[in-house]
């Protein structure tokens, strides 16, 4: 997982309202020490395997009311106190668990279907762990958030391919490798090619279409969160935009929202029931 897969997280936003800061936060730091172990330093994948299962057991530790350990002490006394307040589910903080896991393994993912079902546990609870909050809870809904994260997920894979290759992660599935005649090896060496970038194309547009899938939420969550989520949903599709203007270089340049994309996000956050019709 890209040690930027959180830079999109609504932690305490003045979007977000002052009653649920805490517990946004504490999903916060939780997710990204999380994160830290699995992806940061020069820890052996030994180490870090034995560091998440610590870490697991905090977490039940914390979730069953019982003494946590000191080493993350910061991370799960305000954790627990959330979870209590809010209810939340656990099983969703130990869904990201077993991606951190899956991501120090670093296995290949054979079709699109691996692929999303890490994003099921790596990107989804996080958008589950919010509506909670928001309370909501229908199916339509979770169906929809789950597009959304899904394709966050992938538009960050997609926009990391310069930076992910060269350091051994693999994101892209091993039957669109095969289907674009790419080589695992050319990803390695951030290899840029006319190959490449209809394999870049084509990631993109799977991403694209699962963002068009979960837009319609941000119309219907009321209040602050939903104008929140307008701008989550925008500013993954300028990323995807980004990455079409580059003519899907994705291997050779990495691209990145900055201010001056602000101005336009807010817009088309506000313009959103007519581009959605």
């Amino acid at each position: 997982m890209s040690v930027n897969h959180y830079e999109n997280f609504p932690v305490a936003s003045f979007l977000c309202p002052p009653a649920l800061r805490p517990a946004v936060v504490a999903i916060y730091h939780f997710a990204r020490t999380a994160d830290d172990i699995a992806d940061e330093g020069d820890a052996s994948t030994a180490d870090r395997l034995a560091d998440l299962a610590a870490y697991r057991a905090d977490l039940e530790a914390a979730v069953a009311g019982a003494p946590v350990a000191a080493r993350w002490r910061r991370v799960f006394e305000p954790l627990a106190a959330r979870t209590r307040e809010h209810r939340l589910p656990p099983q969703l903080l130990h869904d990201l668990l077993d991606a951190f896991e899956q991501d120090v393994r670093n296995p290949p993912y054979p079709h699109r279907e691996a692929v999303l079902d890490y994003c099921r546990r790596s990107a989804n609870p996080i958008g589950r762990l919010l509506l909670h909050l928001y309370a909501v809870h229908d199916a339509r809904s979770l169906q929809q958030a789950d597009a959304i994260c899904s394709a966050l997920q992938l538009i960050n894979f997609w926009q990391d391919l310069s930076i992910d290759g060269p350091r051994g992660r693999c994101y892209v599935p091993e039957a669109d490798l095969l289907h674009h005649r790419v080589s695992r090896a050319e990803l390695t060496a951030a290899t840029d090619s006319a190959r490449s970038r209809v394999l870049v194309a084509a990631l993109c547009a799977w991403a694209r279409t699962l963002m068009r899938q979960g837009a319609p939420l941000a119309l219907r969550v009321p209040g602050r969160a939903g104008w929140e989520l307008r701008l989550v949903v925008q500013g993954g599709l300028r990323i995807l935009e980004k990455i079409e203007a580059m003519k899907y270089a994705a291997l050779a340049h990495r691209p990145k929202l900055g201010l001056a994309d602000l101005p336009l996000l807010v817009w088309r956050a506000w313009r959103m029931p007519d581009s959605l019709r």
